[in-house]
């Protein structure tokens, strides 16, 4: 049976002076930016994104079972070392590594479904950063819907999703009040679903082309959007 390719979608001191308190607030909730973290997380994403896509380059002389196996090394591998990140410094927040480190170390959590323990973790505390607008929303609906599917319950925004390989269309995982899931996204800056699903069936259906020109399919089937 051929192997159909899915894209891994792709958070006081007491005070004996009271003019100083506001003072001693600020010093304590300031955070340095980590250049060092912000660089070892990117040079991880470079590697995830690799993993997480089709097998490119070198990576095509790989048997399938070779190419399992690397990205399962990867993902746990990585893991582990988010794991070490976040126990020292929680989410990593655009003030620590800036906003495509912090959208980096999400990332790679969002791909570490061999842990969801640690991903609603990752989650309740990237929630907290989301409200003090030192994360950023959009991404955090994805955990949160990647967390949901894979610890058993309905997703809230609808951006975990598969395919009716029949059709060549994407369609959202188990989806909590669809009728109103166009409210809920706009909230976190999402766009509307019709429009995000038809983004994910045109990518699958490139990846997959060769395979659907086998069916007879020649064009992905497309939602309609306003």
């Amino acid at each position: 049976m051929k192997k159909l390719i899915r894209i891994l979608i792709i958070s006081l001191p007491l005070f004996g002076c009271k003019e100083k308190l506001p003072e001693k607030k600020k010093i304590q909730e300031k955070v340095e930016f980590n250049q060092n973290l912000a660089d070892e997380l990117k040079i991880m994403a470079k590697v995830d994104q690799i993993a997480a896509y089709i097998p490119q380059g070198k990576y095509k002389k790989m048997t399938s079972e070779q190419w399992d196996s690397f990205k399962d090394s990867v993902f746990t591998t990585h893991q582990k070392r988010l794991e070490e990140i976040f126990v020292k410094y929680g989410f990593v927040g655009f003030d620590l590594a800036g906003e495509e480190g912090s959208r980096n170390f999400w990332l790679m959590v969002q791909h570490s479904d061999h842990n969801p323990d640690f991903q609603k973790e990752v989650l309740e505390k990237m929630k907290i950063q989301v409200e003090k607008q030192n994360a950023e929303a959009s991404i955090y609906g994805l955990l949160v819907d990647r967390v949901n599917i894979n610890t058993g319950k309905p997703q809230i925004y609808g951006t975990q999703v598969d395919y009716n390989f029949d059709l060549a269309q994407a369609f959202p995982k188990n989806l909590t009040d669809s009728v109103n899931v166009n409210e809920r996204r706009k909230t976190i800056g999402l766009k509307p679903i019709e429009e995000y699903l038809n983004q994910m069936t045109l990518m699958n259906f490139e990846m997959n082309k060769k395979f659907y020109a086998e069916k007879g399919i020649t064009e992905p089937k497309l939602y309609k959007t306003e």
